[in-house]
């Protein structure tokens, strides 16, 4: 399994080491809801190094990524950040990534790491023109402090006013301590916070001055299954999960980052086909009336009929119920609509509720 800079300092915590994706990553420290709750309610750290980051640039760099990403990037301004999908000539999802401008010719794409060599070869296979197209990925270490006092315990740590920073922008070349990172307002969970980028070799150091800064603000080390669990309850997509190959952003409810109105872009003429024709499949939210949890792939029925399959499913330690995200016929997607889920082969009622499940508490304005 690969490792990140970290993997000392997961030892060192006695973090629960999985293999996820082929990388060495803490599933939990001191558990998964522990973990999810201090995110919650004060602030968790994460080891994010594992993510793909890919470099774009040359004077053909706008022009390219509107032809390979389906959100309008030529609306960015510098220090701004797009959410965005990218298709396949089919309209599936080859990946949902986040696109960093630093000017016109300058942009740094950041991907899922078990997508990260998939998608640097797709994109060298769509090259035209002027392009520098470089994997960056081991480049890089990166860190994810999230939650209400996130800001709190990275201003002790920086002199610039991180109020500064509005919402899906970023500032580069910040001092945090003295170690020279790209700091961005973006994150997984749900709650306000920071995702730093920074050289790999400074991993270790950056994990322990952000610990120490927020000792006395509640800030613990947070491993995958609370970022999981975080997510799942603000109805983040998951790739493989709500989002991969077989499945098109307006099925998993990501059609307000499909911009039509744009030029051409790989998948346009099917995704705008789909949407005139009607969506006939969608992830919806749903939680259990039945006593049972959940899991990926189980099967939902209506009336009899197999309608879809469970892509995350969860006990919600913020609701305290068991709740799921399904794809499933779009005829059966309004709220309230009863559908049962198979556990264990036993069919569980269940129905469907207004997703995210969670309100984000994202920090949009200063």
């Amino acid at each position: 399994m690969k490792t990140t800079p970290l993997y000392e300092k997961h030892m060192e915590l006695k973090g629960k080491i999985i293999d996820f994706g082929g990388w060495a990553l803490p599933v939990e420290y001191s558990g998964i809801i522990p973990e999810h709750e201090a995110v919650r309610t004060k602030a968790g750290l994460f080891d994010v190094s594992h993510m793909g980051e890919i470099t774009v640039k040359g004077e053909d760099a706008e022009k390219y990524l509107q032809m390979v990403v389906t959100n309008d990037i030529s609306v960015l301004a510098n220090n701004q950040i797009a959410y965005t999908t990218m298709c396949y000539p089919d309209g599936g999802v080859v990946d949902d990534l986040l696109v960093y401008k630093f000017s016109l010719v300058d942009y740094l794409l950041v991907v899922n790491a078990s997508n990260s060599d998939k998608d640097y070869e797709w994109l060298k296979s769509q090259v035209f023109g002027k392009i520098e197209l470089k994997n960056a990925s081991e480049d890089y270490a990166q860190l994810a402090l999230q939650g209400p006092n996130a800001q709190l315990i990275l201003q002790k740590v920086v002199e610039i006013d991180l109020n500064d920073i509005e919402f899906y922008h970023f500032q580069e070349s910040v001092m945090v301590g003295n170690i020279k990172t790209l700091v961005s307002r973006t994150g997984y969970t749900g709650e306000d916070g920071f995702e730093l980028y920074f050289a790999s070799q400074d991993g270790p150091k950056m994990w322990d001055l952000l610990l120490e800064a927020g000792k006395d603000e509640g800030l613990v080390p947070a491993g995958l299954g609370a970022r999981d669990t975080l997510r799942f309850e603000a109805a983040l997509p998951l790739y493989g999960q709500e989002i991969d190959k077989d499945i098109t952003p307006y099925e998993a409810g990501l059609g307000f980052f499909v911009k039509l109105a744009k030029n051409d872009f790989i998948g346009k003429d099917v995704l705008a086909k789909q949407k005139s024709e009607g969506i006939k499949r969608k992830v919806v939210g749903f939680e259990m009336v039945d006593r049972g949890i959940p899991r990926s792939h189980y099967e939902i029925f209506a009336g009899g009929n197999k309608i879809g399959y469970v892509t995350t499913g969860s006990y919600s330690p913020t609701l305290k119920k068991n709740i799921g995200l399904a794809l499933i016929d779009a005829e059966f997607a309004k709220e309230d609509t009863e559908i049962e889920v198979v556990i264990r082969n036993k069919s569980l009622k269940a129905k469907v509720i207004k997703k995210p499940f969670y309100t984000k508490k994202y920090k949009k304005t200063n």
